[in-house]
């Protein structure tokens, strides 16, 4: 099962590059750690109410990268947990047989919303976010993260 069907894209091929021997990341490697970290922070710096931001990945059950957070959010705690509810859900999915996607999951606390939104183009990552209830919008930060996983490079 997954997040999302796969894309009409076909996996392309990776680029050669050149790197270095003393250099253990790639100019390629090091844009795409950039771009998850500018798309992160912009995350938070648009969307209403956001206190923090994580990627995940699914199969690793990494996080990948965060933003926001601190004291009052763990965020590397925060993405294990929530990987364990996206498999919960994904294992509830396939036992009702519904052949279908995960386009994202909301679990709405007295003061907090929590949104897990996997990512199209790579299924085995999602994004998770955690808002104040009293300074966001529920639809409006909805829209925001599918604008800015549409901009995210991995």
């Amino acid at each position: 099962m997954r997040f999302f069907k796969p894309t009409e894209d076909a996996e392309r091929p990776a680029e050669a590059t050149e790197k270095p021997l003393n250099d253990s990341r790639t100019d390629r490697e090091e844009n795409q750690v950039s771009n998850v970290q500018e798309s992160l922070s912009k995350v938070m710096d648009v969307v209403d109410g956001a206190i923090g931001v994580a990627l995940v990945d699914f199969d690793g059950g990494l996080t990948l990268g965060t933003a926001g957070g601190g004291e009052g959010l763990d965020l590397e705690m925060a993405g294990a947990g929530n990987l364990e509810v996206v498999r919960a859900m994904m294992r509830v999915m396939d036992q009702l047989g519904l052949d279908d996607e995960i386009e994202d999951m909301l679990v709405t606390l007295g003061e907090q919303y929590h949104l897990i939104r996997p990512l199209e183009q790579h299924s085995s990552m999602f994004l998770y976010l955690a808002i104040d209830r009293s300074q966001g919008n529920l639809g409006l930060s909805r829209h925001q993260l599918r604008a800015i996983e549409a901009e995210l490079v991995i």
